[in-house]
């Protein structure tokens, strides 16, 4: 994947590929396109990659080797992340800038940029901005439900990605 600067942080760092990859999908030699059922059946590629990443087609049941994954995957984290810049008000530390990046690969970059987290981290209090990815004020899970007829839904596996967010990118840079 090419990588590109802006200002101290590099796009598409090699920690949140992998992190994306772990969580997304990806690594294997290509994959069938997929209707995501905790994203309403919204078709999804490697890396989860959809139509609100990238302007490439995304149809259920096309296969997409792992060449078209990796160009694909890169040239949309960098369009994700430039996009997620613009609502920063200074540079955060690369593991903070990676959590909320793979926080709006997830959710989109508006929910992320006007979400409590990117407040904070904007205020420069990193801890808190990184805890709010996993986590309310109150300590209850956050960022972890899908909507459905009958309501929100608490989904164990997504709060276990922002609980990976939180721990293993975010708070870990903080104390390096």
């Amino acid at each position: 994947m090419n990588r590109m600067k802006v200002g101290g942080l590099t796009l598409g760092s090699s920690v949140l590929v992998a992190f994306l990859a772990l969580w997304e999908g990806g690594g294997q030699d290509g994959m069938t396109v997929y209707a995501d059922k905790l994203a309403e059946g919204l078709p999804t590629a490697c890396y989860g990659i959809t139509k609100h990443v990238t302007d490439e087609p995304v149809i259920v049941g096309e296969y997409w080797p792992k060449e078209k994954c990796d160009r694909v995957m890169s040239v949309a984290v960098t369009k994700v992340q430039l996009k997620l810049l613009s609502c920063l008000t200074h540079q955060p530390p690369q593991p903070v800038f990676d959590a909320i990046s793979s926080h709006a690969w997830n959710f989109g970059y508006p929910k992320t940029c006007s979400s409590n987290s990117v407040s904070h981290i904007n205020d420069g209090d990193y801890a808190i901005g990184c805890n709010l990815l996993a986590t309310t004020y109150g300590g209850k899970p956050n960022w972890s439900y899908v909507t459905t007829v009958n309501g929100k839904v608490f989904v164990q596996g997504l709060y276990n990605r922002r609980q990976a967010e939180r721990d293993n990118l975010c708070l870990a840079g903080l104390y390096e």
